[in-house]
């Protein structure tokens, strides 16, 4: 133990979360390790064309921004270990503890960056068509369907907000719910009701996702759960809005959480409950889940973190662990 190195800070998870975490410590001279994971990149892996982030004029496709994120993160000297991590033990102020395997790394400070993931309906293409007409994110890809035929499956807020934006654009919107009620609040269920090119179609869920000829969404396959009726309802587009599941497993138990299992921080920061421990993006936002503002909530965790290793006495333990001293902070560059 006493000739374990001490990491100034952990950077648990990647996407526009964790790399911006990673570029602003690494800025700082505070040499950040981050276990990517081995899908690294978060959702935006998994997305095609993004034309919402500032600074790209033109669009860019998601794991090309995601490849930009990390290499200028790499640039300042980030280390990256593409692996998941098994768990955590985290304690409160002292050294936090993470573990691949039997393999312990230790740190000063943490920044939980797992992010989250959208609920599926687990049916056929699904995945297959996922950025060729079936998306989970209204607000990223509403504008690509302008003119055209959409369906938004679910029944929550989720679904109403979606249907709200998205038929900005769309000519024909469908909200296609598995029951007649809606879970979705009342104001936001009739503000929907309120869009002269929204319906909705009850009881019904979705059985499969079909490709047209030219490889895209071509229609999507319905039945209703208590007559057992099919219907073949031609789509240019459909968006999956059931909800998100936060990818805060290995922390349960250690961290505050929310019922839905979003992890709770202070307000106007990124602090846990666990002083040493902070947690940034979708991890912790279940409200705009969007890549710039995990970016934003990444830099704020790191600025925390960085405050915190300036302004905090090293534990005791950290005395006999090699690099255990107190950080340097070097002044950040501006720009």
């Amino acid at each position: 133990m006493a000739d374990q190195k001490i990491e100034n800070v952990i950077i648990v998870g990647s996407g526009p979360a964790g790399y911006t975490a990673a570029l602003y410590t690494a800025r700082a001279n505070l040499e950040p390790l981050v276990f990517e994971g081995f899908q690294w990149g978060g959702q935006l892996q998994n997305t095609t064309d993004v034309e919402n982030y500032p600074g790209y004029p033109e669009g860019i496709m998601g794991p090309e921004m995601m490849t930009q994120f990390r290499a200028q993160a790499e640039r300042f000297g980030t280390r990256f270990v593409s692996d998941d991590v098994d768990r955590v033990e985290l304690s409160d102020g002292g050294v936090q503890k993470v573990y691949l395997g039997d393999e312990e790394h230790l740190a000063k400070t943490v920044i939980l960056a797992m992010g989250a993931e959208p609920r599926r309906l687990g049916v056929p293409g699904e995945i297959e068509l996922g950025g060729r007409g079936v998306s989970t994110c209204g607000v990223c890809d509403g504008a690509f369907f302008k003119g055209q035929k959409v369906l938004v499956i679910g029944g929550g807020d989720s679904a109403m907000e979606d249907s709200i934006f998205i038929s900005k654009y769309a000519d024909d919107l469908t909200v296609v719910n598995r029951r007649d009620e809606f879970r979705a609040s009342k104001i936001m269920h009739e503000r929907a009701k309120e869009q002269p090119n929204i319906d909705f179609k009850t009881p019904f869920v979705v059985e499969e996702f079909v490709a047209g000829g030219d490889g895209k969404l071509g229609l999507v396959r319905l039945r209703n759960p208590e007559t057992g009726e099919s219907e073949e309802v031609v789509a240019d587009g459909a968006f999956v809005a059931i909800g998100h599941l936060p990818k805060s497993e290995i922390v349960q138990g250690q961290v505050e959480t929310d019922e839905g299992g979003y992890i709770l921080t202070q307000p106007g920061s990124t602090r846990t409950d666990l002083d040493g421990v902070f947690a940034v993006g979708d991890v912790v936002d279940h409200t705009y889940r969007q890549a710039v503002t995990a970016a934003g909530t990444g830099c704020m965790g790191a600025l925390d973190a960085e405050w915190y290793l300036r302004d905090t006495p090293p534990s005791p333990e950290a005395h006999w662990m090699r690099g255990g001293e107190p950080a340097e902070i070097a002044p950040t560059p501006t720009s």
